[in-house]
């Protein structure tokens, strides 16, 4: 497993959101950057945690990382294990009272979750390999741009529009 940074949250082309994964050690042999497509929502509430937004409600994730402090469990760590099919899978690992829990999920939510409660994220080397592209490349999907556009929508976005 390579540990790796959210170094961003873009747009691509088609107005779909991703996240851009980066090794947080450079990887000479590697040098990706690996891109996951998210829903809008999880693009949201990740956006939101990066930039330290409270709501006046809790979102889902906060509701995750205050269930699992009401409970005295924390998230040690979440980790992108692996890629079926063009579909990437995700553990997040959660240190409780009776000793460590892994549970599947999507990467999305473990990514939020994970910058919620400030837990490493990590990613199997093998799905690095599979599905990272060159740094160079990243610009093709029209980052800066996009993230611009992005933080537009976020800052005038009602945290109520997202209440259940």
């Amino acid at each position: 497993m390579i540990q790796v940074e959210l170094t961003s949250i873009a747009v691509d082309t088609r107005g779909l959101p991703v996240v851009l994964l980066k090794p947080a050690v450079p990887q000479p042999d590697l040098g990706v950057i690996l891109p996951i497509w998210i829903g809008g929502q999880e693009a949201t509430a990740i956006m939101m945690a990066l930039q330290g937004a409270e709501t006046s409600r809790p979102m889902s994730y906060d509701l995750m990382a205050r269930l699992l402090a009401a409970l005295d469990a924390t998230v040690t760590q979440v980790a992108v294990t692996r890629l079926e099919e063009g579909t990437f899978y995700a553990e997040i690992t959660v240190e409780t009272p009776t000793g460590p829990e892994v549970v599947d999920a999507r990467p999305s939510d473990s990514i939020a979750l994970a910058m919620r409660v400030q837990a490493p994220v990590f990613v199997a080397e093998d799905v690095l390999r599979a599905a990272g592209i060159p740094e160079e490349h990243v610009t093709d999907i029209e980052e800066e741009e996009q993230v611009e556009k992005f933080s537009e929508f976020l800052d005038s976005v009602d945290p109520n529009d997202f209440r259940g």
